[in-house]
């Protein structure tokens, strides 16, 4: 990984770490003004500007950490992301156990609904195939709080120091990532125990102990955990906390329950403020997500003490421990137990409705009219998967193929418009330049979007190769609209005859093998093949062959006395020149993939 990205991505978490510390800091200050002199109930004064900053600084820690631990899950998963998600949604079933799996290895459920927002979007899968997905994804995110429940703080610090060694110090792309991995692991558990301890205080201290035993009652522990998911954009926090609260004994089984169905909820506010402005399949992708997810607390809301003896059944017994202490070892695990249960239970629950899931979504969500005025709109460019750099590169490169295919359409236009001597096929030509430069603009403002993420060095490369291959094609089509159309045109309004056959059959040879290179080269970005890339480059001697033969024919007839004959055949040199500069681009197309010794 390119250290230049790596510090740009770890400035952006860094800083949100700072902020969220000063923002702890000035908060505790006016606790501390607010609540000067408060004791609990056995005397000793709580220092609550210890407290604040303790809890809030660990969770701003935490969710630093588990911005490192998904970034480096992503770069070390790359393309497997795609193919995975492609190959093992045909049903249903696969698709609910292939988001588990996705979102168990990202620890993010956000950027799988992401993934299968931009399948359905490009038709690569319907959105009923994309609803088991969702549900899957539900139950890979509770993988996070599985870990959480592990009371690992104590040697926290050791994955902090490792990751931060192999980041910095590693030379191997790998190791970076793995380095990212144990670091994001060790900040998150290391923000666990700071709030762990800085609650600790809180155990005798009435008003508090009291408002978390309001949490026991379902609705209000569900709105909780709900609006405080919805703030920080993270379920996995929550749960974290209602975990770190139970490892002091401040948190009953009941009231974590409540707590992680009400973020359950509220994880459901960041895949609607993501869908915003989105595509419509985007907007139905995220309802069928609450839809599921509400539906799913409703049905259990009665049966949280049931869901409670389950999770107890599940989870080790401290038989050597008594009172709060036993609680304290017990329901952290009981809490990720439940919340592992609720979303399972739901998954096999719903599984068999997908279709009424997506047609519920369809009926809220009907589809938009057209934008009025718009030339064209790019097809597969979601800027959610951003999120995952491997993913949004191939959404690039397939709009830059698709870009290529109507560059092709262009030629095919031109080619037809001079065999039928059609002005009209011209003008249409003219208009998909038009499209070129609105996607082309579309493409390269997506790819510098994403050169700001923390790209490994295959991504950066990759991306480099992009931002070539669409300024080629652009350039391409430029050509073809201010040069060869030009000359197409000045041969239909001269009423020029066709040449002599033999002629006629050469252009149209050289015609022939130009755009079999400009399509090689579009479906080698199209597809990465290196092998099409090389043979574009190959189809070099012919082409000029071909070219000089026409040269040498035109050359003489020059010595014609006939003032328009000689001007078709200086028109006919300035579009052989010019079909030779079409394909001067196709093998800077497909140079782009090509090492700089291959290129020449």
């Amino acid at each position: 990984m390119n250290k230049l990205f790596m510090l740009r991505g770890g400035n952006q978490w860094a800083l949100s770490v700072i902020a969220a510390l000063a923002f702890a800091a000035i908060s505790c200050l006016i606790a501390s003004a607010a609540l000067a002199g408060s004791s609990p109930a056995g005397g000793t004064k709580i220092d609550w500007l210890q407290l604040g900053m303790g809890l809030f600084g660990g969770l701003a820690l935490f969710l630093a950490g588990l911005e490192v631990l998904s970034n480096g899950l992503k770069q070390a998963a790359g393309g497997m992301l795609q193919t995975v998600l492609e190959k093992l949604t045909v049903n249903r079933f696969l698709g609910a156990v292939t988001g588990a799996l996705v979102t168990g290895i990202l620890n993010s459920s956000s950027v799988t609904t992401v993934l299968v927002v931009g399948f359905v979007t490009a038709g690569v899968m319907t959105l009923a195939q994309s609803v088991g997905v969702i549900m899957g994804a539900n139950i890979g995110s509770t993988v996070t709080a599985q870990l959480l429940a592990f009371n690992i703080s104590a040697y926290s610090l050791i994955p902090v120091a490792v990751g931060f060694f192999m980041m910095f110090a590693g030379k191997a792309e790998r190791t970076k990532q793995v380095g990212m991995i144990l670091m994001g692991l060790g900040l998150v558990f290391y923000g666990m125990g700071l709030m762990s301890e800085g609650m600790n205080p809180l155990r005798s201290y009435e008003p508090f102990t009291n408002i978390l035993q309001e949490m026991a009652r379902p609705l209000l522990g569900i709105l909780a955990g709900a609006l405080f998911t919805g703030l920080v954009q993270s379920s996995a926090a929550t749960v974290g906390i209602a975990i770190a609260l139970a490892s002091e004994g401040l948190l009953s089984l009941p009231a974590g329950i409540a707590l992680a169905l009400g973020a359950n909820i509220g994880t459901c506010v960041t895949a609607l403020l993501a869908a915003m402005g989105k595509p419509t399949e985007a907007v139905r992708a995220a309802v069928v997500h609450i839809s599921f997810n509400v539906l799913g607390v409703l049905v259990w809301l009665p049966f949280i003490p049931v869901l409670g003896e389950m999770a107890r059944s599940l989870s080790p017994v401290a038989i050597d421990l008594q009172g709060g202490a036993k609680l304290a070892a017990e329901v952290p695990r009981q809490i990720a137990n439940a919340n592992t249960l609720f979303n399972v239970f739901n998954t096999i629950l719903f599984i068999g409705f997908t279709t009424w899931f997506a047609r519920l979504a369809e009926r809220l969500v009907p589809e938009r009219k057209a934008a009025t005025g718009v030339v064209i709109k790019p097809q597969f460019l979601d800027e959610g998967a951003l999120q995952a750099p491997s993913v949004a590169l191939e959404y690039a490169r397939r709009e830059i193929q698709r870009v290529g295919m109507i560059v092709l359409d262009m030629m095919a236009l031109l080619g037809s418009a001079l065999q039928q001597r059609d002005r009209g096929k011209l003008a249409e030509a003219s208009s998909l330049e038009d499209e070129v430069d609105v996607l082309s603009g579309d493409i390269l403002q997506y790819l510098d979007k994403l050169r700001q993420n923390m790209l490994t060095s295959d991504e950066s490369s990759t991306q480099q190769t992009l931002v070539g291959a669409i300024t080629h094609i652009e350039s391409l089509a430029d050509v073809m609209e201010k040069d060869t159309l030009g000359t197409a045109a000045n041969f239909i309004g001269g009423d020029f005859q066709p040449s002599s056959e033999e002629t006629r059959l050469m252009l149209a040879g050289l015609w022939e093998e130009v755009h079999d290179a400009i399509e090689r080269a579009v479906s080698a970005v199209g597809t990465n093949d290196l092998q099409a890339a090389r043979d574009v480059a190959l189809m070099q001697p012919k082409i000029e062959e071909l070219a000089d033969q026409l040269f040498e024919r035109l050359t003489h007839h020059l010595r014609s006395e006939d003032p328009k004959y000689l001007q078709r055949v200086r028109l006919l040199m300035n579009f052989i020149e010019q079909v030779r500069h079409m394909y001067i681009f196709a093998r800077l197309i497909a140079g782009t993939l090509l090492p700089a010794q291959l290129r020449e």
